[in-house]
């Protein structure tokens, strides 16, 4: 069965309807950005500002001479961020955009930061002095730690580590030095929002030694501390969408409730911070992260964030078709999500008698949904196969359920790969969707229900239902919550 490409029916159709508004400035001051890049000539650099990290959105293009000149100009004011200036082949260069917005830069594709001259743009001059400033550290740094691989006598090594030390402390003060300077500039807002919290020593343990839980807890609840929610500008760099990312994914256990709790935190934040494009750039985010996750059973937070923040109106999207048909596929997952009882599909054997689903006893309840012309179907038939006869009698139960093509196709399917051990069901009177009852758009899906008919996992390729079932069995045996990876590995 082809597979329906969801992630496109999500994307951007469901970004708010302000967001081409907050991206593009009805002022009409203007800017106007001249460069002048040594190594570069008779070609084309884009203008453009981050949205997220992996993507930009374009502003503006400007032909580049023979003499890497270029110019950068329009009437309206651009909106503020961190924007880029793409060059062909040579990567790309990067600049705050806020107040000032005429202003020039010059500089080499060699060693652009270290070769950058800005003039007429206060934050940016301080934004490469900046990195200017640590770069020459770093270099010392480099040249030192060559030494130490040439003179590795210990009187030496014990002077290069103190010249290290001493570069380390001229960082830090460096560091600590500009943020006071340039109180309130965006370059300092980055600076900030970029840094690890600072964790301060930790309290012992039982054991006596430093208490790895506290220092998790506190990094967690000081990891937003320096992140500005009211400031706008975040939408326009990759550091937002980063640090959603981290948080999220890194810092949250992979599991409904917890992701559900976390992501409310967020938007929370993102809401008490009274900025539109923050709080409508976090829900859409975390929303697209988790249609199709990678650890089985998170989509459970799709489903919340759809419902409580799409579905209610908080975030206004601009394709009110799109809102509509995503709202029905939540309706559809909703009740097949890991946790719920699977509702017993009314399906009977070859001889048409009806099979009592509920009445099947087993501790383990796979359920195979297949297309008997489908060729990943037919793909894993055989493993299918294999696991049935494995565990036939084991206290697991294997039901194949056709959900197309006609009687004589599944009972051909069911003889040509042997799967007389399985309980084969099939739907003479067609009353069953099976998209829109079990979420099944592609074939084969598979369920895997514990002894009350409880969903465990879902959308397991078939070589992987072996893997997670006695993983699970391991999980109950120890009392441990259990997650897994849509790929087959299994997180704790």
């Amino acid at each position: 069965m082809k597979k329906l490409l969801l992630a496109t029916l999500f994307g951007f159709a469901l970004l708010p309807q302000a967001w081409a508004q907050a991206t593009s400035s009805t002022t009409s001051e203007g800017f106007k950005i001249t460069g002048r890049i040594k190594g570069l000539k008779d070609t084309t650099c884009v203008l453009a500002h981050y949205f997220g990290s992996a993507q930009y959105i374009t502003k503006d293009t400007a032909r580049v001479d023979g003499a890497g000149n270029m110019v950068f100009e329009g009437k309206k004011t651009l909106p503020q961020g961190l924007f880029l200036v793409v060059m062909p082949k040579k990567g790309y260069i990067e600049f705050l955009m806020t107040d000032d917005q005429e202003f020039s830069f010059e500089t080499d594709t060699a060693e652009v930061i270290k070769n950058m001259k800005i003039t007429g743009s206060k934050e940016n001059e301080a934004f490469y002095g900046y990195q200017q400033q640590l770069g020459k550290l770093s270099e010392e740094a480099q040249a030192l730690t060559m030494q130490k691989k040439v003179r590795n006598d210990a009187a030496s090594v014990a002077m290069v580590n103190k010249q290290l030390s001493d570069l380390q402390k001229q960082a830090t003060e460096y560091r600590t030095k500009f943020l006071q300077d340039n109180p309130g500039t965006f370059a300092v807002k980055l600076l900030k929002a970029t840094a690890e919290p600072d964790v301060p020593p930790a309290p012992k343990a039982a054991n006596g030694r430093p208490d790895s839980i506290w220092v998790f807890n506190y990094f967690k609840q000081h990891f937003w501390d320096d992140f500005d929610f009211s400031d706008e500008r975040f939408v326009r760099t990759p550091i937002l969408q980063r640090k959603i990312e981290r948080y999220i994914k890194e810092l949250t256990v992979q599991v409904p409730d917890s992701l559900i709790k976390e992501a409310d935190f967020l938007v929370n934040k993102a809401v008490a911070g009274k900025n539109k494009e923050i709080k409508y750039y976090t829900i859409y985010y975390i929303t697209s992260q988790y249609e199709q996750p990678k650890v089985m059973g998170t989509d459970g937070l799709f489903v919340h964030m759809f419902e409580k923040y799409y579905k209610t109106g908080v975030m206004t999207v601009s394709d009110s078709s799109t809102l509509k048909s995503i709202g029905e596929r939540v309706a559809t997952m909703k009740p097949n999500l890991i946790g719920k009882t699977l509702v017993s599909p009314v399906i009977s054997d070859t001889l048409r008698r009806p099979i009592a689903f509920q009445a099947i006893k087993a501790d383990y309840t796979v359920v195979f949904f297949y297309s008997p012309t489908c060729g990943h179907c037919r793909e894993s038939a055989p493993k299918l196969k294999k696991f049935v006869d494995d565990y036939k009698g084991k206290g697991v139960e294997v039901v194949a359920i056709a959900i197309d093509q006609n009687p004589e196709e599944w009972k051909k399917f069911i003889k040509e790969f042997k799967l007389g051990n399985a309980i084969n069901g099939y739907d003479y009177s067609f009353r069953t969707d099976y998209r829109h009852q079990y979420d099944v758009w592609t074939t084969p899906t598979v369920y895997v229900l514990d002894k009350d008919k409880k969903i465990i996992a879902r959308k397991l390729p078939a070589e992987q239902i072996e893997d997670f079932m006695l993983f699970h069995k391991r999980q109950q045996a120890t009392k441990k919550p259990v997650t897994a990876s849509v790929k087959g590995s299994v997180k704790k």
